[in-house]
């Protein structure tokens, strides 16, 4: 992370001061999405800046750059998906303040001491951004065409009572 970045930032003065943070950090640091990787080579660069908007409510948003190195699932090759987010956070102290929030927000639920931890609001978007299944531009899709067997005339089947039909013609 970079020197100057605080690990946890008050919400809450960020707001009140409409102060903003940029910053760096090295996909390794991103423990929880390191699983999703091939590998943890590169960095994300990101800003977060706090205000109010027109209506009074408290945001945050952030700018997040990234390259993430990923398995195609068509080739198995190892690609680079560029991600940029710009995403905007209504901050909420109760989910019930999640109905106030304009079109446009998503609701960040923050703690009553107003402590946000940077690394993980950037990781947690970052996660988001992760393709279920992670596919390289440019490869071909491996398409197949199954023709369903023709249909025909049901083959006849032996009838399992048959055999009862026929000792019971035996026995009268």
């Amino acid at each position: 992370m970079s020197a100057d970045l605080p690990e946890i930032l008050d919400a809450w003065r960020m707001v009140a001061a409409r102060r903003g943070v940029e910053g760096r950090l090295p996909l390794s640091a991103l423990t929880r999405l390191r699983d999703s990787l091939v590998d943890t080579q590169g960095e994300v660069r990101f800003a977060l800046d706090f205000d109010r908007d027109s209506l009074k409510v408290p945001y945050v948003e952030l700018r997040i750059d990234a390259e993430l190195p990923l398995t195609c699932q068509r080739s198995l090759q190892r690609f680079l998906l560029p991600v940029n987010i710009v995403q905007r956070l209504g901050l909420i102290r109760d989910e019930a303040d999640e109905a106030a929030l304009p079109p446009g927000y998503e609701p960040l639920l923050v703690p009553e001491n107003g402590q946000l931890r940077t690394v993980e609001l950037v990781e947690d978007e970052l996660i988001l951004a992760v393709p279920v299944v992670p596919i390289m531009p440019g490869t071909e899709a491996v398409e197949g065409d199954w023709p369903a067997p023709e249909e025909g005339p049901e083959p006849e089947r032996a009838n399992p009572f048959a055999a009862l039909s026929a000792l019971k013609k035996h026995s009268n």
